[in-house]
C-alpha cells in the first residue's frame, strides 16, 4: 500500500478506532417485524461492513414502540430485540468494522406509510394491510402538516418515561455489542421537533427561547451517556437548518453543539432540514455534491468538536477534499452504498492506496489479486 488518504487514516474516538473515515449512515429499510430485525437486516449491513467501511450504522431504530416511523422499523425497547441487533454488532466486529445504533424516536412522524406506498399518513389500504395507526406524539399538538395527524402533546410525566426508554434503550444497545450510539436528533423527529419553533409551542421548561427548546435533547443526551461506558464514543444527529423562515438556524446548531460536546458528546453528525417535509429534504438549499458540508465545517470551526459531514458525497476525490480542508473527519455515506457497497474498497482503488486489494476481505482479495496478475484470467475463448 502507499501512503494512505485522509480517507484512510484511522480515526481513535475514545477506545475505538476506525479502520478508516468511510461511515454507512442510517438507512431505514421498513422491514423488520414488531420491531425486530431479521435476515434482511444483516444480509444489507453485512455487505457494507465486507465492502470496506470502517463505522456502519443501524438504520434509525426506536425506543419505544410507538416512536417508530412505521410499522416496519426496527426497535430496541425490549429485550427480545437484542439477539436481531447482536447478529449485526457482531459480524462487523469479527469483520473490521465499528458497529453503530441510531438510536431515536419519529414523535409527530410515527406511524406514517413505509415510502413504497406513499410516504405519508396511513390510510384506508394501510389499513386493510395491516397496518393500523396510533396517535403520535410531540412537543405541542402542532400536526407535520394539512391532512397530518394532529400529535398529543408530551406532558413532563411521558417526558420522565421517555427518558427512561432511551437510558433502557443505551443499556440493550451495549449489551448487543455496538461501539457507537448516535441520538437522533434531526429530520423532524422527536428530538428536532422539541428543537424547532415552528414546532415547539410550549410554554414550560421544555419550550420557549432556545434554552428550553433545548432541554429534552440534552437530558436524553445526560441519561444516555449516564450509561453508554465512557470508553466508547456518543454521537448526535442534527438538523443543523430547517431551511424555513423562523425556523432553527445553523447558530442555533453551534449554541446546542457546545452544549452537548460538554455532556459528553464526541461527534456532530450534520445534516438539515425535515421539519414540516420530507426527512431527505435539502434545507432550502439547491442539492449539489456536498451540500450540506458547510453545517460539519461551521461546528468543527467554533466548537472544536468532530464532525460528520452528510449529503451528495459520492466521489473519492470529492471526500478526500473535504478532509484535507479540515471541513469534517468522517464521511457519511448513504444512497451511493445502495449503488455501490464496496464503495470503501473502491475508492481506496481509485485513490491509489489499495493497489493489490488489501483492502478487501480474504475471501475475495486473494482471487482479485491474482486475476490482475493474469491480463487474460477472464477473457472470453475466441
Amino acid at each position: 500500500m502507499t501512503a494512505a488518504p485522509h480517507l484512510f487514516k484511522p480515526l481513535t474516538l475514545r477506545s475505538v478506532t476506525t479502520r478508516n473515515r468511510v461511515v454507512i449512515s442510517p438507512m431505514c429499510q421498513y422491514s423488520a417485524h414488531e420491531g425486530h430485525m431479521d435476515d434482511w437486516h444483516l444480509a444489507h449491513l453485512g455487505r457494507f461492513v465486507i465492502g470496506g467501511a470502517g463505522i456502519v450504522f443501524t438504520e434509525a431504530t426506536a425506543v419505544q414502540k410507538q416512536g417508530r416511523i412505521t410499522h416496519g422499523c426496527p426497535g430496541i425497547w425490549t429485550d427480545s430485540q437484542i439477539p436481531g441487533h447482536a447478529r449485526v454488532a457482531q459480524f462487523a466486529l469479527r469483520n473490521g468494522a465499528i458497529p453503530a445504533i441510531q438510536l431515536g424516536h419519529a414523535g409527530r412522524k410515527a406511524g406514517m406509510q413505509r415510502p413504497w406506498y406513499g410516504n405519508g399518513p396511513l390510510n384506508e389500504a394501510d389499513f386493510a394491510r395491516g397496518d393500523m395507526p396510533w396517535t403520535p406524539v410531540g412537543p405541542s399538538a402542532v400536526p407535520v402538516a394539512e391532512g397530518w395527524p394532529e400529535p398529543h402533546e408530551l406532558s413532563t410525566d411521558e417526558i420522565a418515561t421517555l427518558l427512561d426508554d432511551y437510558e433502557s434503550a443505551a443499556r440493550r444497545a451495549l449489551l448487543a455489542g455496538y461501539k457507537i450510539a448516535e441520538i437522533h436528533g434531526a429530520h423532524g423527529y422527536l428530538v428536532h421537533s422539541f428543537l424547532s419553533p415552528l414546532s415547539n409551542k410550549r410554554t414550560d421548561k421544555y419550550g420557549g427561547d432556545l434554552a428550553g427548546r433545548m432541554q429534552l435533547a440534552l437530558e436524553i443526551t445526560e441519561r444516555v451517556r449516564a450509561v453508554w461506558p465512557e470508553e466508547l464514543p456518543l454521537f448526535f444527529r442534527t438538523s443543523a437548518v430547517d431551511g424555513v423562515p423562523e425556523g432553527w438556524t445553523l447558530e442555533d446548531t453551534v449554541v446546542l453543539a457546545g452544549e452537548l460536546k460538554r455532556r459528553g458528546v464526541d461527534v456532530m453528525d450534520c445534516s438539515s432540514s425535515g421539519i414540516a417535509g420530507a426527512a431527505t429534504a435539502s434545507g432550502g438549499q439547491k442539492r449539489q455534491p456536498g451540500f450540506q458540508v458547510g453545517y460539519a465545517e461551521r461546528v468543527r470551526r467554533d466548537v472544536g468538536m468532530t464532525t460528520m459531514a452528510v449529503g451528495l458525497i459520492t466521489h473519492p476525490e470529492q471526500a478526500e477534499a473535504i478532509l484535507q480542508d479540515g471541513q469534517a473527519d468522517l464521511m457519511a455515506i448513504a444512497r451511493e452504498a445502495l449503488v455501490d457497497p464496496n464503495w470503501a474498497q473502491h475508492a481506496a482503488r481509485h485513490l491509489g492506496y489499495d493497489t493489490a486489494f488489501e483492502t478487501w476481505p480474504q475471501q475475495a482479495g486473494w482471487w482479485l489479486a491474482g486475476r490482475e496478475k493474469t491480463s487474460d484470467f477472464y477473457q472470453p475463448k475466441g
